[in-house]
């Protein structure tokens, strides 16, 4: 086992771990819980946020939401979903996740089945520390079209194309807003709060459409 902590968050790292042990953690451990769990050949990684990982996933969030709102583009969080697919073997629990092309197809739905359902059509990763598998190679597989990466100052932009992400400087999701400015919303929100930066950043949205 090897552990690595951050001011940001804690990441385990567990080893010959099998399919089947890792379910029946994801089941043993349940729901209520803040780690989020990362599953690719073999190696499992069990992270651990603090304050500022999670309010940089928050700030996000709020920012995406304000995105879909300006834009127009209805949307369902679905949070730090648990994505598995037993015939992959490989599973992930974003920090954050949003139907928005999609989320006609999972408007009522309480429960997702990827072997039925469509994956995310967005997910965010917070990174202030390097991640110990593969996030790439999970998400890919399950099929994630878009896949933004935050390591505390930057914002990465990731599509899938023919099985595997390339970075664009343009979301697709948003593609009249430069979304990689988001950065220097999250260092106001330190200065002049949260609900007084998002107004400005609705602000700069509509400047943009």
């Amino acid at each position: 086992m090897v552990a690595i902590s951050t001011p940001a968050e804690t990441r385990t790292l567990l080893e010959n771990i099998s399919w089947q042990t890792f379910k029946a953690m994801l089941a043993d451990m349940g729901s209520s819980r803040n780690t989020r769990l990362a599953y690719e050949n073999g190696v499992l990684e069990i992270m651990a946020p603090d304050m500022p990982h999670e309010n940089s996933n928050r700030v996000i969030e709020g920012f995406v939401v304000a995105l879909c709102e300006e834009v127009n583009k209805e949307y369902k969080r679905s949070g730090s979903l648990t994505l598995t697919r037993d015939d992959l073997e490989r599973g992930g629990e974003p920090d954050s996740s949003y139907y928005i092309q999609n989320e006609y197809r999972v408007r009522n739905k309480e429960k997702i089945d990827l072997n039925i359902d469509p994956p995310p059509d967005l997910v965010l990763e917070v990174e202030y520390s390097k991640p110990k598998v593969d996030k790439f190679k999970i998400y890919a597989a399950i099929g994630i079209p878009e896949f933004w990466r935050f390591n505390g100052s930057v914002l990465r932009i990731y599509i899938l194309n023919d099985g595997q992400y390339i970075e664009v400087e343009q979301s697709p999701t948003f593609a009249q807003v430069s979304v990689k400015e988001i950065p220097r919303f999250i260092q106001e929100t330190r200065i002049n709060g949260e609900m007084a930066t998002t107004r400005a950043f609705r602000a700069w949205v509509r400047g943009q459409v």
